[in-house]
């Protein structure tokens, strides 16, 4: 036996220091893809980006899965963590040239990774338990089927890369939804794995968290080199206030209840997909595109918005709402009306087209406040009726 795994009904750990040092790579693709995103954000290259982050988050939110199994306090399993993050690290720095001279590296480093993660898991479940060994067994199948799309992109031209990864990725996204069917093997059996629902609740808050960071760095850096512009420091004022907003939106009770769902539920992997493993990726992408708004909005300020720029001022906060709506309706079974007005707001600016940088992303800001206001005075209401 390997005793790699977290031994069955063991009390919920918190997130391990190796778990958080890994989460650092994935920080740092996170600023390269909001970059190259800002430095051109035309139709392809946002196509392109959103292939990548598809990739980005896919590899993250699995390793995630993976580490909920595993006992990262054994040797063999840090130095997994440290052979991915070395891997992720190179895959974040060929990042921005991946639809370019760097696609080879880009894709033989990420299949790497989604095979050597899933080779592990297998020899570390070989022995253990073998409905979960079985699901690896499928797992590692259509991680192989979808490498193969990997690698023929990455040797095509542009147009034929961005269509082989666009298969690749919906192979893997398919996957958990068909319980990774097999030939011959089948479906995997419901709830095979021994999941514990609070270690991938705080492992998606912490992800948020970083995200959030990221965002602030970001915009700090775009303020310092641009403060001197009119209305600069008015935007940056803004932009930091909608990081704020996006924090209390997701923290001051959804994530909360999420975490509780995921720590009650009888079916905790079928729960851990809906909010975790689909349900966070509108969030985390909306924090990505709010980041290159803001760039946007400071360099910018007083130019008028064209589509593209108001697709990113707006669209940020309108795929951050989106995620939300999503958390807590799966955990609630509760549709937060601020959420929706607050979209509405946000669809109605794109509208109003053509206006200046700053003045759509204050319109951003508002929808956002009266979101985060709304909540916090119906939720108050809300305790108070029940006291």
């Amino acid at each position: 036996m390997s005793g790699w795994l977290r031994e069955k009904n063991a009390k919920p750990t918190k997130a391990s220091f190796p778990e958080l040092f890994f989460d650092l790579v994935f920080v740092f693709a996170l600023i390269q893809l909001s970059h190259t995103l800002a430095e051109d954000f035309s139709s392809t290259t946002a196509t392109e980006t959103l292939l990548l982050i598809l990739a980005i988050w896919w590899l993250w939110i699995y390793t995630t899965w993976i580490t909920n199994l595993l006992d990262t306090e054994q040797e063999a399993v840090r130095l997994l963590l440290f052979a991915l993050m070395f891997c992720g690290v190179l895959l974040a720095i060929a990042l921005p040239e991946a639809f370019g001279d760097q696609g080879v590296v880009f894709a033989g480093l990420y299949c790497a990774m989604q095979l050597g993660r899933s080779a592990f898991m297998l020899y570390a479940f070989r022995q253990e338990d073998r409905p979960s060994y079985m699901t690896f067994v499928r797992i590692t199948v259509w991680i192989i089927v979808s490498s193969l799309f990997w690698m023929a992109g990455a040797f095509g031209e542009l147009e034929t890369r961005a269509i082989f990864w666009a298969i690749a990725l919906t192979i893997e996204y398919a996957s958990p939804l068909a319980r990774f069917w097999v030939p011959g093997l089948g479906a995997s059996p419901r709830e095979t794995l021994d999941l514990s629902g609070e270690h991938m609740a705080e492992r998606c808050a912490l992800f948020v968290i970083l995200c959030l960071g990221e965002t602030i760095l970001t915009t700090g850096r775009n303020a310092a080199e641009h403060m001197q512009i009119n209305l600069s420091f008015a935007v940056f004022c803004s932009s930091f206030l909608v990081t704020g907003l996006m924090w209390w939106i997701y923290f001051h009770h959804g994530q909360e209840k999420a975490a509780d769902k995921a720590e009650e539920t009888a079916e905790p992997e079928a729960v851990a997909h809906n909010l975790f493993t689909y349900g966070h990726l509108p969030i985390v992408a909306g924090i990505i595109l709010t980041a290159v708004g803001a760039d946007f909005s400071l360099s910018h300020p007083e130019e008028e918005s064209g589509i593209t720029v108001a697709l990113a001022i707006l669209g940020g906060p309108a795929l951050f709402l989106i995620g939300n709506i999503w958390l807590k309706l799966a955990s609630q079974q509760r549709l937060p009306i601020s959420h929706v007005v607050g979209l509405a707001v946000l669809l109605a600016a794109a509208f109003l087209l053509p206006q200046k940088n700053f003045t759509i992303q204050m319109v951003s800001t508002a929808a956002l406040f009266v979101v985060a206001l709304w909540e916090y005075v119906a939720l108050r209401k809300a305790t108070a009726t029940t006291a």
